[in-house]
């Protein structure tokens, strides 16, 4: 179905625009339209938190209007919360190990094993959302007009892989370390796209790519779904700069999973313990075995 309008342009309070009138007694002024607080009451983008947003607004429907400051239609928030599961748990990665074995060493400190898990998301796990909705937003850019249609995007996307191979660099979201045949998060992320008139430029293009690919590289790679992921959300008009930030919210929630299971059926000891029982002593490849004094 195509998307309603958004709601609101959300530029201040329920009622209208802000106006900064000054900190406390004519003092210092800190201007923000998010959360603001009195000794009764809690605002939040201008509504109250307690009557107008709990209970009423999900979530997902909560960050995207906080990060655009505009209350989103249903379709993106329904596009939105499909990326947040996408992205949110792929089974023993090294973030999630990471959270585990924290966990392990400092069970005390929750907030360590979430956050050793969440520094993890760098260019090979999680950052590839990011790095593939810079990189389309970077081709539409100098781009210029759009194609308008498949043969024109076909075009677009072989003239761009062959410019990324000419100077050795690789395309983000192209190839998986484990769906060699096919992410099966792709097909419905493209799907509910379609379903709600989201279908934008970025997604087209990364489609075209998936499909041009391997007239240049002489090998097929399928498009992954972190890749489709950072394309879906830069056609929902967020920041490039910001959508390594979505990845990590999806994945907070799947490193607590990780470690909601360590607590019933913990594995990081064993994970430890096997890496510690099978260390084995190496010269240094120098052959000099003493030790090197600075």
């Amino acid at each position: 179905m195509a998307e309603s309008t958004d709601r609101g342009e959300g530029t201040g309070g329920a009622g209208g625009g802000h106006t900064d009138t000054g900190g406390a007694a004519g003092g210092p002024s800190f201007p923000t339209w998010l959360g603001t607080s009195t000794e009764s009451t809690i605002s939040l983008m201008g509504r109250d938190l307690a009557e107008d947003l709990m209970g009423k607004v999900g979530f997902g429907e909560l960050v995207l209007w906080m990060v655009t400051q505009r209350r989103p239609s249903p379709g993106r928030v329904r596009l939105f919360e499909a990326c947040l599961v996408a992205l949110a748990d792929h089974g023993f990665t090294p973030t999630a190990i990471a959270a585990r074995l924290t966990y392990l060493s400092a069970p005390d400190s929750l907030q360590g094993a979430l956050a050793a898990g969440l520094l993890g998301g760098g260019s090979r796990f999680l950052g590839v959302t990011e790095d593939t909705g810079r990189f389309l937003s970077g081709v539409l850019e100098r781009q210029g007009p759009q194609p308008g249609d498949e043969a024109g995007w076909d075009a677009l996307a072989e003239e761009v892989v062959s410019r990324e191979r000419a100077a050795r660099r690789i395309i983000p979201g192209l190839g998986h370390p484990v769906h060699k045949e096919g992410d099966p998060r792709t097909p419905a992320l493209l799907r509910i796209a379609e379903e709600e008139g989201l279908r934008g430029p970025h997604l087209r293009l990364f489609e075209a790519i998936g499909r041009t690919h391997e007239r240049v590289l002489g090998r097929r790679l399928v498009l992954n779904g972190a890749g489709v992921c950072g394309a879906a959300l830069a056609d929902l008009d967020l920041p490039p700069d910001l959508l390594r930030g979505f990845a990590l919210l999806a994945r907070a929630g799947g490193l607590l999973g990780q470690l909601a299971e360590e607590r019933r059926r913990p594995m990081a000891m064993d994970t430890y313990l096997l890496v510690d029982r099978n260390a084995t002593y190496t010269a240094p490849e120098d052959g000099d075995d003493d030790a090197v004094r600075d």
